[in-house]
């Protein structure tokens, strides 16, 4: 659990935000959290949710019928509550067919059309089968220790299996800063331990939009 050593321990007044039933809450700026730090826990810098989306490949994707596909399955507020969630979700590698683990600050839904995604992109790196549950892994847990350091930028991470290949990616909210998406890259690279000829594509959520596509067509990389 090292890469969970940079959590803030100050945060025990988010409390008197929280909603303690998990019910869904409003997505507004006086929402009120829906998961919190239980007592003796350590509070999460942000809280985060899980997502999973399937879907047949066959069929033409559209945002209407991608957000009928994705479905939200659990937040989390602290380390503990991210452990005991995390133990019992099937890891990335034995998912099958075209599915989706997403995991995004609370709030934010892993769409394109997204109000905090909607001016950003997204690194992307293509893994050969067989590496998606470690590298899944290891880039969730520093999204949630803030490894990163890059401010409020981050939104979430995605895990992509698919027949061929799985591909991983990070999204944040602003794709023309060139001095945060570049820390992004080179702090993906030390996390993952990404050999130097690794290659890494960057995609703005607009160029996704136009073309209706999360990924451009090239070779699998690692």
């Amino acid at each position: 659990m090292n890469q969970l050593e940079g959590l803030r321990d100050d945060q025990g007044q988010q409390e008197t935000d929280c909603h303690h039933d998990n019910s869904d809450v409003t997505n507004n700026n006086n929402r009120r959290k829906a998961a919190c730090p239980g007592a003796g826990e350590h509070p999460l810098q942000y809280n985060y949710t899980f997502w999973y989306s399937r879907r047949t490949p066959s069929r033409p994707a559209s945002s209407l019928s991608y957000e009928q596909n994705i479905r939200q399955i659990g937040t989390v507020a602290s380390v503990e509550q991210f452990w005991k969630f995390y133990s019992h979700l099937v890891r990335p590698g034995d998912l099958s067919g075209h599915s989706d683990f997403h995991l995004f600050k609370e709030g934010i839904k892993p769409m394109w059309e997204d109000e905090s995604n909607r001016s950003g992109g997204k690194w992307i790196i293509r893994l050969r089968k067989g590496l998606a549950s470690r590298f899944w892994e290891n880039i969730i847990l520093a999204m949630l220790g803030e490894q990163f350091m890059v401010g409020e930028e981050i939104c979430g991470a995605v895990v992509s299996i698919r027949f061929q290949e799985d591909i991983l990616s990070i999204w944040n909210r602003t794709s023309n800063d060139q001095t945060t998406t570049s820390r992004i890259r080179d702090t993906l690279r030390r996390v993952l331990n990404l050999p130097a000829n690794t290659i890494m594509e960057y995609k703005t959520h607009n160029d996704s939009l136009r073309d209706n596509s999360s990924f451009r067509n090239t070779k699998i990389s690692l």
